[in-house]
């Protein structure tokens, strides 16, 4: 199936509403609902795969394979977390080459610290702007295919530096390259739609639930001033809520066939997964004993 191109969507006017996709199994399910354009998130992906909290632990190495078997699985199109682009300027540019080649429609660098942080905790640094400008530079001149993959530059200047202190930066990186820029965990709508109004380049929104920024559905979103927005964070918390409930119905019943515990039918998930594949390989192919 191809991927729907993330620029020419946003160049038509569409706005793109893209849900996070914690790991596989929310990817085929995904598959069956229909989206042009999902979001894999470093926090979720790092969760789901390695039970460690988004804190600069996770690799390039660990999240380019956990990214790579998303966009292989996965109908839509990709908007991928690159935390730091995980280093210096040749980390970042290796790091641009690693996600195009995984066939992402979109690159999102941030403007922290090693080690970053989730960015909607505490404790958050950011590296000077002239440091930034150099990587979205390098980040844009990495890409084979520009007109493929977009660059999202992502400051989390809103905490430390304040509002002004983001916008600048919002503004610094527009101007150095990115194709759409993106101020993390702004805490109001007033101060999200003036970053709207005077960022020249597509804005993107973070609607993480939990988070410092006010939740707002895409109509609202439009209407702002935003181009995209990511929820990262549906998938993940829904499968957390999922999970306590059955385990809680499993403990206090002591089996899984119970009203009080839905369940995915499995012969779908079967064939969601793939197995009808693997059965009409096996008619054709297997020894009769």
């Amino acid at each position: 199936m191809t991927k729907r191109n993330l620029g020419e969507a946003l160049r038509a006017g569409e706005f793109v509403a893209a849900p996070g996709l914690h790991d596989m199994i929310a990817a085929v399910i995904a598959n069956k609902i229909g989206f042009d354009f999902v979001y894999a998130s470093g926090f979720w992906l790092t969760a789901s795969g390695y039970g460690l909290p988004d804190a600069g632990i996770a690799t390039y190495t660990q999240m380019i394979d956990r990214v790579a078997t998303l966009t292989r699985l996965v109908d839509a199109g990709v908007i991928a977390d690159a935390d730091t682009g995980y280093g210096g300027l040749l980390n970042v540019h290796h790091t641009v080459r690693g996600y195009e080649e995984a066939c992402v429609v979109a690159i999102q660098i941030e403007d922290q610290e090693f080690p970053k942080k989730c960015g909607h905790t505490p404790f958050k640094r950011v590296v000077p702007v002239v440091d930034m400008v150099e990587k979205v530079k390098v980040a844009c001149e990495a890409r084979r295919n520009p007109g493929g993959m977009l660059v999202i530059a992502r400051t989390d200047a809103r905490q430390p530096e304040g509002f002004e202190g983001a916008v600048k930066r919002g503004l610094a990186y527009a101007e150095a390259g990115a194709d759409i820029v993106f101020l993390e965990a702004l805490e109001s709508e007033a101060e999200m739609r003036e970053a709207c109004k005077r960022i020249a380049k597509p804005m993107m929104a973070n609607m993480a639930d939990g988070g410092k920024t006010p939740i707002r559905s895409k109509t609202e979103l439009a209407e702002i001033g935003y181009a995209l927005a990511i929820y990262p964070s549906i998938t993940g918390l829904a499968a957390g809520a999922a999970i306590e409930n059955a385990f809680r119905v499993f403990k206090a019943e002591g089996t899984s066939d119970s009203p009080n515990l839905p369940l995915f039918d499995f012969r779908e998930f079967q064939s969601l997964i793939g197995f009808e594949d693997v059965w009409a390989f096996e008619r054709r192919w297997a020894r009769n004993s």
